[in-house]
């Protein structure tokens, strides 16, 4: 079958997200599936898609003490007050802002995460097991972080 009869409808939109602190996991998931059933589209698949590399989209269990688990394994993984290169700005002269951070660890805990997941859509609504959420990760620091959704299909 060729693809253009498979997916015949795209629809795109960009949630604008307010972290407070990190690590902090932001469950997206009631969004994106509301945007999933005004895109009218029944079968298909949604793609959640940050555009940081100090953010991640990762879908795991929303629950208080798996979470506390997960800020603690990525302290073990990546602490924050390792002495990373990326942090000493009198060698590091290259991608700098006015505004720079020392946040190498933000950026190795991303790396063993993923800027997207993405999430089969059957009947309208999203694909996900009984216990899945969709999460956005911030890894650095609270701020404005942005998250597109697409979502695909007929």
């Amino acid at each position: 079958m060729p693809i253009a009869t498979l997916v015949n409808r795209l629809v795109t939109h960009q949630l604008r997200i307010r972290t407070e602190t990190a690590p902090q996991f932001v469950d997206l998931t009631d969004q994106v599936q509301q945007i999933v059933r005004e895109s009218g589209i029944q079968h298909g698949q949604a793609v959640v898609f940050t555009r940081h590399t100090t953010a991640a989209i990762r879908i795991n269990e929303n629950e208080p003490e798996l979470l506390r688990d997960f800020v603690a394994f990525l302290e073990r993984v990546a602490p924050q007050a390792y002495p990373y290169f990326h942090n000493d700005f009198d060698v590091r002269t290259v991608n700098m802002t006015d505004d720079e951070c020392a946040n190498a660890h933000a950026h190795c805990r991303q790396l063993l995460m993923a800027t997207s997941e993405t999430i089969p859509i059957i009947d309208g609504e999203l694909c996900l097991g009984t216990w899945q959420r969709i999460f956005l990760v911030e890894l650095d620091h609270g701020r404005d972080r942005s998250v597109i959704v697409q979502v695909l299909g007929q």
